[in-house]
């Protein structure tokens, strides 16, 4: 009896343990395959010819990152000849002749400019230097217009003026944050005006008299101070403007960049650049004697030839000598 029992624990036993699931065997497959799908090949392909040449260990040269893009500093830059700003006032004048309902438009908008400067020095001289720094700094933004019908005829086609008023559409954004940082130098340069005025004269002056009244050592001291003032602010602001404007509207790179690039232009050929300076200054101070009216003209060549000072400052643009 005994043996029965444990034969027959022995066969429930035995049972339950074959009805244990058997251990099912899974091949391991290589998923994708060793060589990689068609668009992984074609991927490895173009990274294997875009990368440089290994050097005698084998390695990368280095300094060597797979992962960085050119940005706008990297852009090399032409050498300028002394010539060259005459040839872009050139190109400005046949610009102006191609499209002249579109540069009368903007030269009138400057004419109005200058006519609202004098009507507050009349009534408030003493806000007529901080309206003169905003005005400087709102031309390049009227110029957008003029860089955006010298580039359509760069490309051989007929500009428009509403297209013009619109080019700052094509990247506002990045127009914007340059606008603020021009913004934030023409309240510094209207609160240092305004400093320059309180601490040279105890009141507001009489501007209505004779030429020999302004003679006087106040006057004399005043003018000194305000040109070397002046000077430095318009210095910095052509430093950062003189072909970042054009440059955000033709390749529309980041504000910061194009103010870098534009100021590595102007360090690193500082005679070229600060005779086409002198040359707008010039030309302005010419245009402004007859009532501003001489504007009308001069304002929107400066603004064509400025865009041609942009294509030929950089290296893939035209040369800048004639």
């Amino acid at each position: 009896m005994g043996t029965v029992s444990r034969l027959s624990q022995h066969h429930v036993v035995s049972r339950r343990r074959s009805t244990r699931r058997k251990p099912v065997l899974r091949r391991h497959l290589a998923w994708p395959p060793a060589e990689g799908l068609p668009s992984q090949r074609d991927a490895a392909r173009a990274r294997a010819a875009l990368a440089p040449e290994p050097n005698a260990d084998g390695l990368a040269p280095l300094g060597f990152d797979a992962s960085h893009e050119p940005s706008a500093l990297d852009l090399p830059l032409n050498t300028l000849s002394w010539a060259a700003p005459f040839t872009w006032l050139k190109a400005g004048w046949r610009d102006f002749t191609q499209a002249p309902v579109i540069g009368l438009f903007y030269g009138l908008c400057f004419v109005l400019m200058g006519w609202a400067l004098v009507g507050t020095f009349q009534r408030a001289p003493e806000y007529t230097l901080a309206l003169s720094a905003g005005f400087l700094l709102l031309g390049p933004f009227l110029c957008l217009g003029l860089y955006h019908a010298s580039r359509e005829l760069e490309h051989g086609r007929r500009p428009g003026l509403l297209a013009s008023l619109t080019a700052w559409r094509i990247s506002s954004a990045q127009l914007a944050i340059f606008a603020a940082v021009l913004l934030v130098l023409e309240m510094l340069w209207g609160r240092a005006a305004m400093i320059v005025f309180a601490i040279s004269f105890d009141g507001v002056p009489d501007f209505s008299g004779p030429l020999s009244s302004f003679l006087t050592e106040e006057f004399i001291t005043f003018g000194v101070v305000y040109t070397v003032v002046g000077a430095i602010f318009a210095g910095l602001i052509f430093a950062i403007s003189v072909v970042s404007m054009p440059m955000i509207l033709d390749r529309s790179v980041d504000a910061v960049s194009a103010g870098l690039l534009s100021m590595r232009l102007v360090a690193t050929q500082p005679g070229v650049m600060w005779l086409w300076a002198a040359l707008i200054g010039l030309l302005s101070l010419v245009a402004m004697l007859p009532g501003f009216v001489g504007l009308l003209v001069v304002a929107p060549v400066l603004g064509h030839a400025s865009w041609h000072a942009y294509r030929a400052a950089l290296a893939d643009g035209p040369q800048g000598s004639p």
